[in-house]
């Protein structure tokens, strides 16, 4: 009988190679609390989980969870407690990793109606047919499955990517190097940082305001948060854009509103799909008071005190419409021209994306 014995060599290399292998295997910590966006309590029994892995937790003790031993990798974080909107967040995990407070909002909470609750109930329903396409109803009376109701448009104020900087509330914090959209329905910022496309979200109030440069115009544009404005007495929920500045300042805020189909299956006519549409709405401000445009003439020119006959003049002259927002964004900005320091912050409105 004959014994291998190996050479001290050999040994040595399968030291080394177990030694490079276990660093390279090295395992990280995840974890995080999760807090309610109004009352700011940590919210227990949340799912937590990285889709697409077996790997899930529930929050728990204050809001708290943590995963112990990850491999390094890229994973789809995902909250979900029932009565609030969806989190994912995308993590790159290279290191022990601890990502503090994350926000879930309730439905409805930040003023929304009813009909604002069914678009998000529509985004998830899409989501589910999205995740199982086979999770279709059908048409029983003629044995044909009808083809899935689907969601138009989308709740974001410009779809697109825009590179920004962002002004936060807490220590007057700038963000600087992100670009980012905006989701008017849920208030929402997502963040993506340019160099791996990492996606965070930055709940709305914490921001003071953003100025962004609009991919299309390639000109920057301005937003400020409706909380340090009263309306009616009430600070506002979500962002308003500034289109002119100075003694009388115009604003617009653009809502997403649900527009449920009105397809009737027997008679197979009318629209199928749901849609999300865009409307704007413009107010000025009078100190710290929003105030919604008058529509009519005889409250309209009132607003400009002293100089209202000259602004009158002025909308004749130029055959303006005071119900025609370019029309109304020309008249403003003559408006403030009138006393000193006036800057215009652009030349021309800009229209929202529909």
């Amino acid at each position: 009988m004959y014994r291998f014995i190996a050479p001290k060599a050999l040994i040595l290399s399968l030291v080394c190679f177990l030694a490079i292998f276990s660093i390279h295997a090295q395992n990280f910590e995840l974890k995080g609390r999760v807090i309610d966006s109004e009352s700011k309590n940590y919210l227990d029994g949340v799912s937590v989980t990285l889709r697409g892995t077996a790997y899930g937790k529930q929050s728990v003790a204050g809001g708290l969870f943590k995963f112990d031993d990850l491999p390094e990798d890229k994973y789809t974080l995902s909250l979900n407690l029932k009565g609030y909107n969806r989190y994912d967040r995308q993590v790159n995990l290279k290191e022990d990793l601890d990502l503090g407070d994350i926000v879930l909002v309730r439905i409805g909470a930040e003023g929304t109606v009813s009909a604002l609750q069914k678009t998000i109930r529509s985004d998830n329903v899409l989501r589910l047919i999205n995740e199982r396409p086979n999770f279709q109803g059908g048409n029983m009376v003629f044995g044909i499955a009808p083809e899935p109701k689907k969601l138009e448009g989308n709740s974001y104020l410009d779809n697109k990517w825009n590179s920004a900087s962002i002004l936060l509330y807490r220590d007057q914090q700038m963000l600087e190097g992100f670009r980012v959209r905006y989701n008017i329905t849920s208030n929402m910022f997502e963040l993506m940082e340019p160099e791996n496309n990492l996606v965070s979200i930055l709940p709305g109030l914490r921001v003071q305001n953003v100025v962004w440069v609009d991919s299309t115009y390639r000109v920057p544009r301005y937003f400020v948060n409706g909380m340090d404005f009263l309306d009616e007495g009430s600070p506002v929920s979500g962002f308003f854009e500034v289109l002119v500045e100075g003694e009388l300042p115009l604003l617009r805020r653009t809502l997403a509103v649900f527009k449920e189909s009105s397809y009737n299956e027997a008679l197979m006519i009318g629209e199928r799909n749901d849609k999300i549409v865009k409307r704007d709405k413009y107010f000025y401000l009078r100190g710290k008071d929003l105030v919604e445009m008058p529509r009519k003439r005889k409250q309209f020119f009132p607003i400009f005190g002293d100089l209202a006959e000259e602004m009158e003049e002025f909308t004749k002259a130029n055959n303006l419409n005071i119900k025609d927002p370019n029309d109304v964004f020309q008249i403003f900005t003559k408006y403030n021209s009138e006393f000193a320091g006036f800057k215009p912050i652009m030349n021309q409105l800009l229209e929202t994306e529909k």
